[in-house]
């Protein structure tokens, strides 16, 4: 069939880039003998005729072609071919069937419909595949087959007699397909579930099946999970070794993650060296380490707020023997932290647990994640403390830039982690890597939560921001970086430094930069008056971030209100508002002739402004604005919960005033997930305290 290819009408079809011509020559690549040309025709596909899963009419019209040679013995990837399958399929499956789509042209297009229905007419398919000796195509034809087989029956039938003799991999793949079938199929949901059951409780079948079983039956009636479930997943977990779960697959994740080198190929020319480790950070996030964890995965889904259940899990998870098990249970505690309040002091203790000397590949697992958990990384600061003391001992002083890309990796994040924490055994090594360069960067973004190291990191961090070469845009996020650490430190020392770059900032015309500068010089106050020269002609300039930064900066500094006031209300009526509404409330009644204009800002469109000229307001005017005040903030915060900290920041500051506040303050104590902007874990604790300090006052 391959040779009918020419027959069909690709130019008359669009994808994502134009028109389809190009499709015959993808799906000839795809069949090439040379490796390349393979891996360049699935990418181009996947890209153009798959763009982002999308499904038009040239996808529906290559399917044909795809089953063809997955169905042949020739092509040398028929695995990759069925997963392309596979994946039209998911896509065409999660469209709304009665829908209408539309292609990049704007035609109209069913091609989802078209495809279920070339995909349903060959499902058979994927019966002869599931029983091929390949694993690579018997993996997502397993998948295929719980989707695609409209007799639900027979699906589970094969599906059942693939489970004795197969690999791990494949016999899990089999149990959760069984309960896909008995998802979509309501007359085998029964049968399904019985076989599922008898299967978890079955004492001769090996831990992960039962296990896999197990979270599947849950999955199959979600309303009906009990509390018998985690226990008896713990049961099993128990029982799980790493000699039954293999490590060939760990080995191979462990290698790709961090090539055993410590030279190589850097970074491509003006590309910042954070992006590149942004993108590192992305492969090896997305990596499993046991075949047990998309299951465990699932449970935690199905178990959603049950926070005690799922914390009992995890703690399981890891002390498990399997080190495959523990890796992959530090990001899942990382997200249960990140996402539900509560006291997760056993779960962080265990994290630093695994902060092993002889393991730095995990051991940088979980440095990573306590370093994320701001506030409550606290119960592994000593974990954190001896794990870069042992390194240091066993590996040298120069460890921050150890050959061994694990070691080194492992030694920074702890550092790292342990900075965050505002501890100062962290300052040796921040300090050898700001003289030595190696990796300064990393040092430089935790540098500013050392304030008690100050008088030894700010000459450090102002002589790299001299050598900041403001000319190359690549350059721009080191400069913020150590412009943040130093206005973090907060020593005025750092004063001539923040004046040069912003005069070199300005002069190549790099004002986000020179903005940030300028609010950092301000945090220092009158001790930084010595850069009035510079900042001041700033509060003219035709930028306008560029002239609030340097308004608010010459308030700081001089603190002269009638000279600030009316630049700042002329502010009000530009895109910096928000920024001059929050310095007019820093002033407080001295800016009472921004209230007229303060007042009006109440009524905005966007919920961000209200909120910041009703704090203004609050600030300038006091108890007579209280009741617009308080109304306008609790709008937003129903309207956007973003600016829950803002919100409850300034209803703090208003003691008494904030009363009619109370049930909506006692209402986000309540509350089990997180809350707050970004709902990052730093903003939540920090929510939750204005919220106890609020309700403390009554």
């Amino acid at each position: 069939m391959i040779n009918e290819i020419d027959s069909v009408d690709w130019e008359s079809m669009g994808h994502a880039y134009g028109p389809a011509s190009d499709v015959p020559g993808w799906l000839r690549g795809m069949a090439s003998a040379d490796p390349g040309a393979r891996d360049e025709a699935f990418s181009d596909f996947y890209n153009a005729v798959h763009h982002q899963g999308d499904v038009y009419p040239c996808t529906a019209a290559s399917l044909p072609f795809l089953f063809e040679m997955a169905d042949s013995p020739a092509p040398p990837d028929r695995g990759s071919v069925i997963e392309l399958v596979l994946s039209i399929g998911r896509e065409s499956l999660d469209m709304d069937p009665e829908g209408v789509y539309f292609t990049p042209d704007g035609t109209e297009s069913r091609a989802h419909v078209d495809a279920l229905a070339v995909i349903g007419g060959r499902a058979e398919a994927f019966v002869r595949w599931v029983r091929d000796p390949d694993p690579l195509l018997r993996r997502p034809a397993i998948k295929g087959l719980g989707l695609f087989l409209g007799d639900g029956a027979r699906a589970v039938e094969v599906l059942r007699g693939l489970l004795a003799g197969s690999g791990m991999v494949e016999r899990l793949l089999v149990v959760e397909t069984v309960a896909t079938v008995a998802l979509r199929d309501a007359a085998v949901h029964g049968a399904a579930a019985g076989w599922l059951d008898a299967l978890a409780g079955d004492a001769a079948e090996v831990p992960e099946v039962r296990l896999a079983a197990l979270v599947h039956r849950a999955r199959c009636a979600p309303g009906e999970i009990g509390d018998a479930v985690v226990p008896a997943a713990v049961g099993l977990l128990r029982r799980i070794t790493p000699a039954e779960t293999g490590r060939e697959d760990e080995a191979s994740c462990r290698a790709g993650a961090e090539p055993d080198v410590a030279a190589g190929p850097g970074p491509s020319p003006g590309v910042p060296p954070q992006i590149t480790a942004a993108f590192e950070d992305l492969e090896r996030h997305g990596r499993a380490h046991a075949p047990t964890t998309s299951l465990l995965e699932a449970l935690h889904t199905l178990l959603g707020d049950r926070v005690p259940g799922r914390t009992a899990l995890l703690a399981e998870q890891l002390c498990s023997a399997d080190p495959g098990v523990r890796y992959d249970a530090i990001r899942m505690a990382r997200e249960l932290i990140g996402h539900w309040r509560g006291d997760h002091t056993g779960l962080v203790v265990l994290i630093g647990g695994c902060l092993l000397p002889g393991d730095a590949y995990t051991a940088a697992a979980a440095a990573e994640a306590i370093g994320s958990l701001g506030p409550l990384g606290e119960p592994a600061r000593e974990a954190l403390a001896s794990y870069v003391g042992e390194a240091r001992a066993e590996h040298g002083p120069r460890v921050w830039a150890a050959r061994d890309r694990l070691v080194r990796r492992a030694h920074q994040e702890a550092v790292r982690a342990l900075a965050r924490l505002g501890d100062l055994r962290a300052l040796p090594c921040v300090l050898a890597a700001l003289d030595e360069g190696a990796d300064a960067w990393r040092a430089v973004q935790v540098a500013g939560h050392l304030a008690g190291a100050a008088g030894d990191l700010t000459p450090r961090l102002s002589r790299l921001l001299a050598e900041v070469d403001f000319a190359d845009a690549s350059q721009s996020m080191s400069a913020h970086a150590l412009v943040s650490a130093l206005r973090e430190l907060a020593d005025p020392a750092a004063a001539a430094a923040l004046t040069g770059a912003i005069s070199a900032a300005v002069r190549e015309e790099q004002w986000h930069t020179a903005a940030a500068a300028l609010n950092a010089l301000a945090s220092f106050g009158p001790g930084a008056a010595l850069a009035l020269g510079v900042v001041r002609p700033l509060a003219d300039a035709q930028d306008l971030h560029v002239r609030a930064a340097a308004t608010a900066a010459l308030w700081e500094l001089e603190g002269e209100a009638a000279d600030v006031v009316p630049r700042l209300v002329e502010l009000l009526d530009t895109h910096e508002r928000d920024e001059a509404a929050e310095v007019l409330g820093r002033i407080g009644p001295a800016a009472a002739p921004a209230l007229p204009r303060l007042r009006t800002m109440l009524t905005a469109g966007y919920e961000w402004t209200r909120v910041y000229a009703a704090a203004a307001l609050w600030e300038i005017g006091g108890a007579a604005e209280a009741p617009a005040v308080v109304e306008t903030l609790l709008e937003a915060w129903a309207e956007n919960d973003a600016t829950s900290n803002h919100v409850l920041a300034c209803l703090s500051r208003m003691g008494p005033a904030a009363r009619p506040a109370l049930p909506r303050v006692r209402e986000e104590l309540m509350l089990l997930r997180r809350s707050g902007r970004f709902r990052s874990i730093s903003n939540d604790e920090e929510l939750q305290a204005a919220c106890r300090t609020i309700t403390a006052g009554f």
